[in-house]
């Protein structure tokens, strides 16, 4: 008859195979499907806009308060990080926007297998691409 003693319990449990420490390079190997891209995607340009609101917030401010601060907020926004920031932010919401409709459609039951999944992922990250680059064309 053999007994379970602790050593035996801690060995049952931990998986001396298992990898400790994951580098950069572990975490390159890893291969996400463009769906999970997608929501991953969606889900920073959110963070992106809601950081963005005090900004935004502070800018219409400024519009309404002086038309010397008006002129100072066009200045701003004509620079170089100006321009960048302005870009950044109207890129996040187009691409938050396109994927809130794709979610939204796959709500009511539409494109719900994986194909049709894969298919209005890379169309929505494609269009966000193409929107990108009319914004910046639009800004410069």
């Amino acid at each position: 008859m053999s007994y379970i003693t602790s050593t035996t319990i801690k060995e049952m449990i931990v998986n001396k195979n298992r990898p400790t420490n994951l580098t950069a390079k572990d975490l390159r190997a890893i291969k996400m499907p463009v769906t999970a891209i997608s929501s991953l995607l969606h889900r920073i340009t959110g963070i992106v806009l809601f950081i963005s609101i005090p900004f935004i917030l502070w800018g219409l401010s400024n519009t309404l308060s002086s038309e010397a601060d008006y002129n100072n907020l066009l200045l701003q926004i004509n620079s170089l990080p100006g321009l960048i920031i302005v870009w950044a932010i109207l890129s996040s919401l187009s691409y938050h926007i396109l994927a809130g409709f794709r979610h939204i459609f796959m709500d009511m039951g539409f494109a719900e297998t994986m194909e049709t999944a894969k298919v209005t992922s890379w169309t929505v990250i494609l269009l966000a691409i193409v929107a990108a680059i009319l914004w910046g064309v639009w800004l410069w």
